[in-house]
């Protein structure tokens, strides 16, 4: 595996969530209310970040790059192809002429992916120095990542 490694994981991309809160109402001792807000990863979040470390320790093993060692990070999300696309559509959209401009966003797929790698392919996402991102329609959705050891 040497200086890069790649990956799959199957089924349609997700982006990162946006972290959620919830509001809680509790007594103090006095008898006072007191509230209080407690931030959360949704759940949809968390399977997929899961889902990301089990391709990877799958795919790549126990491979980890050094500590600041300098990273490129390709990533390329197939979306599933609409069911209502017509034949000629769907020819086009298996032959990259029609891409997707539809959620989730490139920049939430990269974090999430980023993040889920951290201290398990790289010590830290910081690392990333360079980053590829591309869409693209295909008969079975996922979404590869290559992550290349850049030289010093």
């Amino acid at each position: 595996m040497g200086n890069s490694v790649s990956f799959t994981i199957y089924g349609e991309p997700k982006g990162k969530g946006r972290p959620r809160v919830s509001v809680r109402k509790c007594k103090n001792p006095d008898g006072s209310d007191r509230t209080f807000s407690q931030a959360y990863t949704p759940k949809e979040t968390v399977s997929y970040e899961n889902l990301v470390k089990t391709e990877y320790r799958l795919q790549c093993g126990e491979f980890i790059f050094p500590d600041k060692k300098m990273l490129d990070m390709r990533i390329q999300a197939f979306y599933p192809i609409p069911k209502s696309a017509s034949k000629k559509q769907r020819e086009r959209m298996i032959n990259h002429e029609v891409r997707p401009t539809k959620k989730p966003d490139s920049d939430n797929i990269i974090k999430i992916i980023a993040d889920s790698l951290n201290k398990l392919a790289y010590h830290d996402d910081s690392q990333i120095v360079d980053v590829m991102f591309r869409k693209f329609y295909a008969e079975k959705p996922r979404v590869t990542v290559t992550i290349i050891g850049l030289e010093d």
